[in-house]
Order: C-alpha cells, then sequence, then structure tokens
C-alpha cells in the first residue's frame, strides 16, 4: 500500500466541511474590509524566496522544498504566502492600481520541519497583504481584519500582541546592541541560537529554548532604540486600536523571523494550543517590494495556518456549523420507481434542495438505514402503488409522521417544512 507523504495529511469528507467553513468565513469578512483574493502559483523561482524572505532565516536556509526543473532553473514550492504575492503586484504592475491594493489568499504551503500538532509538511494559510500605503491606519485596520475574522468564528481567549521593530535604521542600532549583549552570553546560548546571533540575531528573542528564553529575558529592548518617526507611528497604531475598543498588550520580544518585516508586527496568541500558542502572527515589510524590483512600495499582512486554527477551534470548543444533511431520500422499491425517484431528485436539485436517492440496489429497509446515515430529513417512498397514483410516501425522520404528496406538489411540500 502507498502511504500519503510524511508531513502531508488527506482532508476526509467528515472533514472538510470544517475548511469550507473557516474559508467561507475568510472571504465573508474579506469583502467587508473590501479585500479581494489574489491567487499565485505553488511554486515560484528560488530567488524569490532567498530574496524576499532573507537568506539567514530558517525557512530559506533549511525548510524550502526546492529542487532544479528539467530546465535546469532552481525551483522552490512557497513556505509563505507573502513573497509571491510581492513578485505577482510586482510583475503585474499592480502598483499602477487605485492604492492601497488590499489583497487576501487561501493557500497551500510547503516547509521542511519536524510533523506535529498543527503543523505539517504541506499546510495551508490565509493571509492578507495591504499594498500601497504607510500609514499606522492601515496598519491597525488589517490588525482588526485579523480580529474581526476570529469574533465571526467565534473563538475566544485571544490576546493580541503588538511590538515595533523599527525602520533599518533603528534596526542596525538594535542589532549591535544586541549583538553585543548575546556574546557576552554566546556559551550558555544553544547552537541553533548561536548560529543565528551573526546572520539574524533578532531571531533569538523567538528561540523557544528554555535557557536561551531566561538568558534573552535581560537583554536590550527594540524599543528603546526606534526613532521618532517609527516611536510617532507605533504610537498612533495603539491610539487607533485604542479607539476601536480594542485590547493589547505591548510586548517587546515579539520581532518576527522574516527579514522583511519593519515597524509594526503583532500576534494573536492562545495558552489553549501548548506553547507554540501563536496563532496569527504579521506586520509591517516597507522594504519587500523593493527588494524584489518593485520600487518603494510599503506593506503589511498576516499570515495564520488553518491547521493551528482548527487545532484552536477543537481545543476551546468553538462550534463548527455542519449542514451536509439531505433534505429528501426518494427510496424507490423496483426498478421503474428508481427511475422516477431519479426524475424527481434532479428535479429537486434544479430546485435548490438537497436530494438524495439509491444506486447501490438496496432493499427499502435498507435505503431507510442508509438515509438516517446521511441525515435525510425526509425519505420519500416510491412503490407500484405509488408510481400508478402518481403520489409519494413522505416519512419525517424526526418525528416519524407521514404524509402522501403528489409528484408536482413534492419540491414545494419539502420547501415549507424543512
Amino acid at each position: 500500500m502507498i502511504n500519503a507523504p510524511k508531513g502531508t495529511k488527506d482532508i476526509l469528507p467528515n472533514e472538510s466541511y470544517k475548511w469550507q467553513y473557516i474559508e467561507k468565513v475568510a472571504r465573508e469578512t474579506a469583502a467587508l474590509f473590501g479585500v479581494s483574493e489574489i491567487r499565485t502559483p505553488t511554486f515560484e523561482h528560488t530567488e524569490v524566496f532567498e530574496r524576499g524572505v532573507g537568506e539567514g532565516t530558517d525557512i530559506v536556509n533549511k525548510e524550502m522544498y526546492t529542487f532544479l526543473d528539467k530546465g535546469g532553473r532552481s525551483i522552490t514550492l512557497k513556505p509563505e504566502g507573502t513573497a509571491g504575492v510581492a513578485r505577482a503586484f510586482t510583475e503585474n504592475g499592480l502598483n499602477n492600481s487605485a492604492l492601497p491594493i488590499k489583497l487576501f489568499y487561501l493557500t497551500s504551503c510547503f516547509r521542511y520541519e519536524r510533523p506535529q500538532a498543527g503543523r505539517l509538511r504541506e499546510f495551508h494559510q490565509f493571509g492578507t497583504e495591504i499594498l500601497g500605503s504607510d500609514k499606522p491606519d492601515i496598519d491597525a485596520e488589517t490588525i482588526l481584519f485579523a480580529k474581526t475574522f476570529f469574533d465571526k468564528l467565534g473563538i475566544k481567549g485571544l490576546s493580541l500582541r503588538l511590538n515595533s521593530i523599527g525602520c533599518k535604521d533603528c534596526r542596525k542600532n538594535y542589532e549591535k546592541a544586541l549583538k553585543e549583549f548575546l556574546n557576552k552570553n554566546a556559551d550558555a546560548l544553544c547552537p541553533l541560537c548561536r548560529e543565528r546571533m551573526e546572520k539574524n540575531p533578532l531571531r533569538v528573542l523567538d528561540c523557544k529554548n528554555d535557557e536561551c528564553k531566561k538568558i534573552t529575558s535581560g537583554a536590550p529592548v527594540i524599543l528603546d532604540y526606534i526613532c521618532d518617526d517609527c516611536a510617532k507611528h507605533f504610537e498612533k497604531v495603539k491610539k487607533l486600536l485604542d479607539l476601536s475598543g480594542v485590547e493589547y498588550t505591548v510586548d517587546p520580544k515579539i520581532v518576527r523571523g522574516l527579514d522583511y518585516y519593519t515597524r509594526t508586527v503583532f500576534e494573536f496568541v492562545s495558552d489553549s494550543i501548548g506553547a507554540q500558542g501563536t496563532v496569527c502572527g504579521g506586520g509591517r515589510y516597507d522594504g519587500l517590494i523593493g527588494e524584489l524590483g518593485g520600487g518603494d512600495v510599503p506593506g503589511i499582512g498576516f499570515a495564520l495556518g488553518i491547521e493551528r486554527l482548527l487545532l484552536l477551534m477543537q481545543s476551546t470548543g468553538t462550534e463548527i456549523p455542519c449542514d451536509k444533511k439531505a433534505d429528501v431520500y426518494l427510496a424507490p422499491m423496483g426498478e421503474k420507481e428508481a427511475e422516477k425517484a431519479f426524475e424527481l431528485v434532479m428535479a429537486m436539485r434544479r430546485a435548490g434542495l438537497k436530494a438524495e436517492t439509491d444506486h447501490m440496489g438496496r432493499g427499502i429497509k435498507a435505503q431507510f438505514k442508509y438515509a438516517d446515515k446521511i441525515g435525510a430529513r425526509f425519505v420519500a417512498v416510491i412503490g407500484s402503488y405509488e408510481l400508478d397514483k402518481g403520489v409519494v410516501k413522505v416519512k419525517n425522520m424526526a418525528d416519524s409522521t407521514e404524509s402522501t404528496v403528489a409528484f408536482c406538489d413534492l419540491e414545494n411540500y419539502i420547501k415549507s417544512v424543512r
């Protein structure tokens, strides 16, 4: 038997309705905020991620699925959504559109890492990218977009954490001070953090190793190093969130691991899914489009993993509605009756009713059992008597009441009582 590759998962019919519901709410929330869908290729030229995500990141160094195609070109399955959107924005001249342009995506992503709960090698992201404005009100709106999505899903107990990592100039001053601090404590850091110290020191602050967390608790705070413009920007973001009644905590340890982030960064966090409690992360990336050759175009966005979101909803008991039930099941008792049942089923489907009938040659008892398994609200029996009279015997599966209904009236009857 051939199994699915390690780190991948089949989404079966008894689970797919949950995904459909989340995607439906995502699209509805995007429509409220005037955000349009973009779909980018599953793979890109590797350079898109090396330049966009950053060569010093774990994603590029260790986690990407990269290969040479038959033309000898280096191709990578996308490990995240933002860089591909930035490439599409640049290549298709979207900077000539009315700005800001607001985009969202629902997409598969791929990272080679140890599979664990809510974190697979093929995973799925919902994310948004707002391009063209450097104003703090767009930062606040992006955060509110994410919060509205969680609210519409009915998820409770999330906390919002904010930080500012400043502009590139701020980062230089801070990274210098951080490196000096880390060098003094290098021997006590884990091997990965000692490696990160030189290429991407901010990533050390994000380490989950207990000893590293203990050391970095005394590290310099980036908010002490941001310039006046970045400080004003951050204060405005907080003010707009205050005006919107949104609670948040300023957390100087939030840095985001990708090179393209600047200024506002944020996370929505839950304590219901273990130590890896971040449900959604995002922030501003004013230099990304420029890195991909698209000029000075600011941007901000967020992304969340749908697998982790489902894990959170399960752990918190958040209800996901399931409306898969058939409105009516047509149960024929012979070949001619089956032809009539097929005709009626197709007519009701055209009228917008969810109708089913037998395709397995089952007896009438077995058909009732099957109708019950698929959650049919009504079963309409057609025997030889019913066929001659042009009627069906309809049984309400909830209370076992029965009615005799003419073929021509069945559609309206089901609509009136369902």
